[in-house]
C-alpha cells in the first residue's frame, strides 16, 4: 500500500485553477458547494473570518476546506469560534481517507489554539454527509441553522 501525504495549501495563482477545477459527484452536488462557489461565500461574508486552503495529496490538489476561523459566534449565521464550513473531496479522490484527514488536520490547528470544538453542518438527506461526520465523532447539537441543516458538535479533548 503506497503512503499518501495529505497537506493543506493556500490557494495562489499558481494553482487556483486546478483546485477550482475540483467536483464532487452530481448527486452530491445538493450537499456541497463547489470551490468557487465557496470563496464567493467567503468574501460575501467576511464576519465569518474565512480560512481556506487546498487540499493536497502529495502534489496533487484533491479538495478544498474552509473554517470560520475564532469568530465570536453571532448564532445563527455564524457558528463559532470554530467551524468546519466547507469540505470538498474531488470525486475521483473520494473514499480513500483524505477527508478524515483533512478533519484531523483541522482537529489539531483547531486544538494547537485552544479550541474546545468545533462545529459544521450538514444539509440532511439519503447520500448525505451525515454517516462520514458521525464516524468522525461528531453530534447532532440539536439545532438547525436557517437554511435547516443540522448542526453538529465535536469536542475537542487534549
Amino acid at each position: 500500500m503506497t503512503t499518501v501525504t495529505i497537506t493543506l495549501r493556500e490557494i495562489t495563482e499558481d494553482n487556483s485553477e486546478s483546485v477550482l477545477a475540483l467536483r464532487c459527484t452530481p448527486d452530491q452536488e445538493r450537499f456541497v458547494s463547489s470551490v468557487a462557489d465557496s470563496l464567493d461565500e467567503a468574501a460575501d461574508h467576511p464576519e465569518g473570518n474565512p480560512w481556506f486552503r487546498a487540499v493536497y495529496a502529495d502534489e496533487r490538489p484533491v479538495g478544498f476546506v474552509m473554517l470560520s476561523w475564532d469568530v465570536e459566534p453571532q448564532p445563527p449565521e455564524i457558528n463559532g469560534p470554530w467551524f468546519l464550513w466547507k469540505l470538498l473531496i474531488d470525486h475521483r479522490h473520494q473514499g480513500l481517507g483524505h477527508g478524515r484527514e483533512v478533519v484531523r488536520q483541522v482537529v489539531e490547528l483547531v486544538r494547537s489554539h485552544d479550541g474546545t470544538e468545533l462545529l459544521t453542518n450538514h444539509v440532511p438527506g439519503e447520500g448525505g454527509p451525515a454517516g462520514f461526520y458521525a464516524r468522525l465523532g461528531f453530534v447532532p447539537t440539536g439545532e438547525l441553522d436557517p437554511d435547516g441543516e443540522i448542526l453538529l458538535r465535536l469536542t475537542l479533548r487534549r
